[in-house]
């Protein structure tokens, strides 16, 4: 018996679009993550991009537990000695690109690599209620109902 292999023509990618107001940062992209490599599938296949493609709305609602919106930080380095740049969930969720704190959180759990770059380009992050994709008639997945932990209680 043999290991079932994904061809390219037999992958099957479908849309789906995810509210995340309100909803913990670090579970949503857990399952973001799952389903952009494709893991969720039983046709998993680790060096085929056999994901789905994933519409994030609401990406500014996102909610941190614990003191993590203030004290968690994000390291970059310039490439320049002495170059180390630090940021804050705060800072992004109310500057110009609040995306980017779900962008981040899902690029750290996906492996590095040409392949985790092809995947990365699935993932389409809006700050807002709006989004650009009706034309694919994504599917509504209800993360926030499918665990009491995945909203934050005020």
């Amino acid at each position: 018996m043999t290991t079932y292999t994904a061809k390219a023509a037999e992958i099957e990618k479908k849309w789906i679009v995810i509210d995340a107001e309100g909803v913990v940062v670090g579970r949503l992209a857990s399952f973001i993550a799952n389903r952009l490599r494709g893991k969720h599938k039983p046709t998993f296949t680790p060096h085929m991009d056999d994901g789905d493609h994933v519409i994030v709305v609401n990406a500014g609602k996102v909610a941190f537990t614990g003191k993590k919106y203030d004290d968690k930080r994000y390291y970059r380095h310039t490439g320049y000695p002495g170059g180390i740049k630090e940021t804050s969930p705060k800072r992004l969720l109310e500057g110009r690109f609040p995306e980017r704190v779900i962008e981040l959180a899902v690029k750290r759990m996906i492996s590095r690599g040409p392949l985790a770059r092809k995947q990365m380009s699935n993932l389409h992050i809006y700050a807002g209620a709006a989004h650009p994709h009706e034309a694919q008639q994504p599917q509504q997945i209800d993360f926030a109902s499918k665990n009491r932990k995945n909203v934050r209680a005020a």
